[in-house]
C-alpha cells in the first residue's frame, strides 16, 4: 500500500493529511458520518508511503513504548476551573502549566457555526479555556495538525487512536521530544447524523444554538453571558447532561436516559466501525504519555465537585504530573483508577447496519432510532441474564456426565 487512498472506515485522525508534503490528502464525512481521508488527486502523489507509515490503522502495534504505568486520582484546587471542567479538571491544568512553559496547546473545541468540535491550536491560557468540557462527537483535526510545527513544543490531546497516529508521525521525523501527549479513556466515537439530527429537535425549542455543553454541573440552562456561575451547582455524578443556549432560550436535558443523543450513544449503537473490533485502545493500552477520565467507583463517590482518573505512561508523563501545581494528586492503584472504564472492546451491534441507514435519511426521527436502540438492549439483556446462564448450565451438566 503507497498510499492511504483504500483506506475506508479507518479512525479518521487526520494525520495523513498533516504529513502529507503534496497537502492533497483531505478529510471528509463518509456516508455514515464519520471522518475519513481521501486523495484529491492522484496523479501529484509521488506515493513516497509516509500516510501509510503514520497510519495507526494499519498497523497492529502501538505507536508508544509504555513504562511502568503509574496511577492517580487528580483534580484541580481552583473550585472554579473544577466547575467548568466536566471532571477534576487536569487537562486544562495541564495544557496550563505547560503553556506557561513555553509550550503550545493542541485541544479540542466546539465550532457553533460548523456544528462540529474541531481540534485548534491555543497559545495562552486563556484560548486554552475553549478546550474545557468533553465533546461526544468526533473531532476534525486536519487544519490544526497541518499548523503544528515541529521544530516547536507541543502539548496534543486527542482521542486515543488520534494519539497513536500522531505519535507514529512524530516518531518518524525524530522529534518526540518536543510533545507531550495526552489521550482520555474512550467510549467510542458517535454518527455525526445523530448529533446534527438531535440540533435540529433541539433548535425548534431555542433558536438558533450559540453554545453547548455536554456535562453541565448546574440546575440551569447555560448563560452565555457569564458562564453559568451563577447558577445553583450539582452533584458531578449527576452532570450527565446536555445544556443547549439558543437566541430564544436555554435547553437542559434534565435525565441522560430521556435524552435522545445519550440515549443513542450510550447504546452503542451509533460508533464507527473502527470503534468496535478495530479498537486497541481499551483499558491501560495507550500510546500516549498521560491518560485521563472521569473517576468512578466507591473510593469518591462522596465527591460533589469532579475527580480525575490520571494514569502515566512514559517518565515524560510522571515528572509532568509530578510537577502539577494548584492541583491534588493523590496515588491511588489502578483497580480503584479504573473502576468503570472499559477493559474489553465492545462488539458490533447486531441492529447497528438498521439504525446507520436510519440515521442517513432525511428527515429521519430520532425515536425510529432509539426504538432499534432499545431492541438492541433488550436483546443484550436476554444474552447475558437468560442466554448465557443457560449455556454455563449445559457445560456444567456435561462436565458432570465425563
Amino acid at each position: 500500500m503507497k498510499n492511504i487512498s483504500s483506506i475506508e472506515n479507518c479512525y479518521g485522525c487526520g494525520v495523513c493529511g498533516a504529513v502529507c508534503g503534496k497537502r492533497i490528502i483531505k478529510l471528509r464525512l463518509n456516508a455514515d458520518g464519520f471522518y475519513e481521508p481521501f486523495i484529491t488527486d492522484q496523479n501529484i502523489c509521488s506515493h513516497c508511503g509516509l500516510c501509510v507509515e503514520c497510519c495507526a490503522y494499519v498497523h497492529q502495534e502501538r505507536s508508544g513504548n509504555q513504562n511502568e504505568v503509574k496511577s492517580y486520582a487528580a483534580w484541580s484546587k481552583q473550585k472554579e476551573i473544577r466547575q467548568k471542567c466536566s471532571s477534576g479538571g487536569i487537562a486544562y491544568e495541564l495544557g496550563r502549566q505547560l503553556l506557561e512553559q513555553g509550550y503550545k496547546a493542541c485541544g479540542v473545541r466546539y465550532n457553533v457555526q460548523m456544528q462540529r468540535a474541531e481540534h485548534f491550536i491555543a497559545t495562552t491560557p486563556q484560548e486554552y479555556i475553549q478546550s474545557i468540557g468533553s465533546k461526544y462527537i468526533q473531532s476534525y483535526t486536519l487544519e490544526a495538525f497541518q499548523a503544528i510545527n515541529r521544530k516547536e513544543r507541543y502539548f496534543v490531546t486527542g482521542t486515543p487512536c488520534q494519539i497513536d497516529s500522531f505519535r507514529c508521525y512524530i516518531k518518524k521525523f525524530s522529534v518526540e521530544d518536543h510533545f507531550v501527549l495526552l489521550d482520555f479513556f474512550c467510549h467510542g466515537v458517535p454518527s455525526i447524523h445523530v448529533w446534527t439530527k438531535y440540533l435540529k429537535e433541539i433548535e425548534k425549542k431555542t433558536g438558533k444554538i450559540q453554545y453547548v455543553s455536554w456535562r453541565n454541573k448546574t440546575t440551569e440552562g447555560f448563560d452565555v453571558q457569564n458562564g453559568g456561575e451563577d447558577q445553583k451547582r450539582i452533584k458531578w455524578t449527576e452532570s450527565y447532561r446536555i445544556c443547549i443556549q439558543g437566541e430564544r432560550k436555554g435547553y437542559i436535558a434534565e435525565e441522560v436516559q430521556k435524552d435522545h443523543f445519550y440515549t443513542l450513544f450510550l447504546s452503542n449503537i451509533c460508533l464507527g466501525r473502527a470503534c468496535y473490533e478495530k479498537c486497541k485502545y481499551k483499558y491501560l493500552s495507550s500510546a500516549a504519555d498521560i491518560r485521563i477520565g472521569d473517576l468512578w467507583g466507591k473510593t469518591y463517590q462522596e465527591n460533589e465537585e469532579g475527580v480525575n482518573a490520571l494514569l502515566t505512561f512514559t517518565a515524560k508523563g510522571q515528572e509532568i504530573v509530578a510537577g502539577l501545581k494548584n492541583c491534588v494528586i493523590d496515588s491511588q492503584t489502578l483497580a480503584v483508577v479504573t473502576e468503570g472504564q472499559l477493559k474489553k472492546n465492545l462488539s458490533t451491534p447486531l441492529l447497528r447496519r438498521k439504525a446507520m441507514v436510519l440515521l442517513k435519511q432525511e428527515g429521519t426521527d430520532l425515536k425510529k432510532v432509539i426504538y432499534l436502540a432499545n431492541k438492541w438492549n433488550r436483546i443484550k439483556a436476554i444474552k447475558y441474564y437468560v442466554l448465557h446462564p443457560f449455556l454455563m448450565w449445559c457445560r456444567i451438566k456435561r462436565k458432570m456426565k465425563q
